[in-house]
C-alpha cells in the first residue's frame, strides 16, 4: 500500500513538473517563454527565468507587486495564494512543487542521513517576513521600486533553473558574474548537500511558500484527520513521516506536506486524508474496516 501511494505521488509530481516546464527546447538557446501563460502563477516554486517555464513563480510575483504600485495585481497574487492554500494547504508542496521533487530525488542518493535540529524550522518564517514582505517594500531605488530580495539574494531554485542555464547560453551575462551570484551558488550548494542528508531540507528551513501554505493547513479543505477512537497508538505514523510530524498529536501541522504515507502505514485505517466533504464517508469505511479486524 505504501509503495502504491509513493508511486502514485511520484507520477503526479512528474506530471506537475512537465506541465510547469513544457518548453524544454528553450534550454538550448537560453530563450525564455514570454507567452500569455506567463501572467499566471504556478502553485509551486518554479523560477520565472527558467527557460522551460510557462508559468510565473508565486513568490517572485508577490515580491514584484509588493514593490510596485499595481495593487490590483498584488491582490490577484495574494488572492491566488490564499485560494490555493485554503483549498489544498501544503498538498502543493507534496505533489505539485517542482523544487520539492528535485529535493526528494537528491535525498534518494546514498549519503549520510541526519535529523534536522528543530530550531532550523523557524528560519523560513524570518525569510518570509524579511526577504519576501519587508525588504521589497522598505528598500527601494530612486524610482521607488523595491528589489525582489528573496529571488535576488536567496532562492536556490532560481539559481538552478534560471541563473545557471542563462549564464551557460549567454556569454554577455558571464561578464556580469560577481559576489552576488557567488553567494547564491553557495546557498544552492548548501541546499543540495542539505537535501542529500535531510529530507526536503529547503522546504523545512528556507521556503517562504511552504510557510504560507502551511499556515493554511488547519483550515484547508484538503484535510488530514485522525480518528482517536480507532487509533491503537502504535506510533507507526510518526515513524514513517519524513517531515517529522506526529499525525496523532498534530494532524494538520504546518510541516505536513500531505504525502499520505502515514495514511498508508496505519494498520487500523484511523487516519483519513482528503477533501472535507468526503471525510464522513471515509470515516464510516474506516470504522467498518476496524470492526472487521476486531
Amino acid at each position: 500500500m505504501v509503495l502504491k501511494n509513493t508511486v502514485k505521488r511520484k507520477l503526479i509530481q512528474v506530471a506537475a513538473f512537465g506541465f510547469t516546464n513544457v518548453h524544454m527546447g528553450n534550454f538550448i538557446g537560453g530563450k525564455l517563454y514570454e507567452g500569455s501563460w506567463k501572467q499566471f502563477c504556478n502553485p509551486g516554486l518554479n523560477c520565472y527565468s527558467c527557460p522551460a517555464a510557462n508559468l510565473a513563480c508565486p513568490i517572485g510575483s508577490l515580491q514584484a507587486v509588493s514593490s510596485s504600485m499595481d495593487f490590483q495585481f498584488s491582490f490577484y497574487v495574494i488572492g491566488f495564494l490564499l485560494a490555493i492554500g485554503v483549498l489544498l494547504g501544503r498538498f502543493v508542496c507534496g505533489f505539485l512543487c517542482p523544487f520539492g521533487l528535485f529535493q526528494e530525488l537528491l535525498h534518494k542518493i546514498p549519503f549520510p542521513k541526519i535529523k534536522l535540529w528543530k530550531g532550523f524550522l523557524y528560519i523560513k518564517y524570518f525569510v518570509l517576513i524579511v526577504f519576501v514582505i519587508l525588504l521589497p517594500i522598505a528598500v527601494t531605488n530612486y524610482m521607488g521600486i523595491g528589489k525582489p530580495a528573496f529571488c535576488q539574494f536567496i532562492c536556490p531554485a532560481g539559481t538552478l533553473e534560471g541563473g545557471i542555464p542563462l549564464l551557460a547560453t549567454h556569454k554577455e551575462l558571464q561578464q556580469t558574474i560577481g559576489n552576488l551570484f557567488s553567494l547564491k551558488m553557495i546557498i544552492l550548494i548548501l541546499v543540495i548537500i542539505g537535501s542529500l542528508s535531510i529530507y526536503r531540507f529547503f522546504c523545512k528551513t528556507l521556503c517562504p511558500l511552504g510557510v504560507i501554505y502551511g499556515l493554511l493547513n488547519k483550515i484547508s479543505i484538503y484535510h488530514l484527520e485522525v480518528n482517536k477512537n480507532q487509533c491503537v497508538d502504535c506510533g507507526k505514523c510518526s515513524k514513517v513521516c519524513k517531515m517529522d510530524v506526529d499525525p496523532l498529536k498534530n494532524p494538520n501541522s504546518i510541516e505536513c506536506i500531505r504525502c499520505g504515507e502515514c495514511v498508508s502505514e496505519c494498520p487500523v485505517n484511523a487516519i483519513h486524508i482528503g477533501f472535507k466533504t468526503l471525510k464522513k464517508e471515509n470515516k464510516i469505511i474506516g470504522e467498518r474496516t476496524s470492526s472487521s479486524l476486531k
